[in-house]
């Protein structure tokens, strides 16, 4: 007997074994990720190859494709103070083929900065898309928007300089419960799970939240058989990162040794 074959797309059979690659790593991270973040620093196994490895620099030379307008954002955001923490443009890249991936079509940047994520996120995003920025200081916003208006994606980019817990909750009163496809924190770790929360009701089934630096403000510790893991610094519980793909760790570990050496 002959089966029918099955005709698909070529972009949706990618993307589908992109985002199930992407699963399957998140399920495997989940598991694995606590004991190697609870080893001794001199214990874990380096991940990426040495930064002059001919092969390695090779790679990150072609894998860039980082929009003028961003780049001139990027170098003036690294001239202000608190600059340098800023994500990465390998970074901001993953989010936005991860926001091509899924079509996305509306987004949320929780600590926008001077909206370099913003402005990558909205490179991202189709015509009709929308990246609602949150940001509680207007004067470095006020930086990012003249390379947001060069890039031509001003339109697309709904600042709103207010805490961004305040917007989270307006929206959710407004009823964009379920609207969004993505959402990126990146904000005072203190209110990080409160914002995870929140985004859980705004983003859709399917999509993506992902948490930047979370671990940046101090060790881990896991209760090991309980399966709860505390930030003791902030006393904030990390039970929630059990719901999505952990992108914390490769935002932050696969990509801590290659920050500003393929972007120039």
């Amino acid at each position: 007997m002959v089966l029918p074959r099955l005709s698909l797309p070529a972009e949706l059979a990618v993307g589908t074994a992109v985002l199930g690659a992407a699963f399957v790593t998140g399920v495997f991270l989940g598991r694995r990720v606590p004991r190697w973040l609870s080893a001794p620093q001199q214990q874990r196994r380096r991940l990426l190859p040495p930064e002059d490895d001919p092969l390695w620099q090779y790679v990150l030379s072609r894998s860039m494709r980082e929009h003028p307008a961003l780049r001139s954002l990027r170098k003036l955001t690294l001239e202000q103070p608190q600059g340098d923490s800023m994500m990465t443009c390998e970074q901001a890249q993953l989010l936005a083929n991860l926001a091509r991936l899924i079509k996305a079509q509306k987004a949320l940047d929780i600590g926008s900065f001077t909206g370099y994520v913003a402005l990558s996120l909205a490179l991202a995003l189709p015509a009709t898309g929308q990246v609602i920025a949150c940001e509680v200081d207007a004067a470095p916003t006020e930086l990012g928007r003249p390379f947001w208006r060069e890039a031509g994606e001003e339109q697309k980019i709904d600042l709103r300089v207010r805490p961004a817990l305040q917007t989270l909750d307006e929206l959710l009163a407004e009823g964009a419960a379920g609207t969004f496809d993505m959402a990126v924190i990146d904000a005072d770790k203190e209110s990080c799970s409160t914002y995870y929360e929140k985004c859980l009701k705004l983003v859709r089934s399917g999509g993506i939240i992902a948490i930047s630096n979370y671990t940046s403000e101090g060790p881990l510790y896991f209760s090991g058989s309980l399966g709860f893991s505390v930030n003791k610094k902030h006393n904030i519980p990390l039970h929630f990162f059990e719901n999505f793909f952990f992108l914390e760790f490769i935002l932050k570990f696969h990509l801590q040794n290659i920050k500003n050496t393929s972007c120039s």
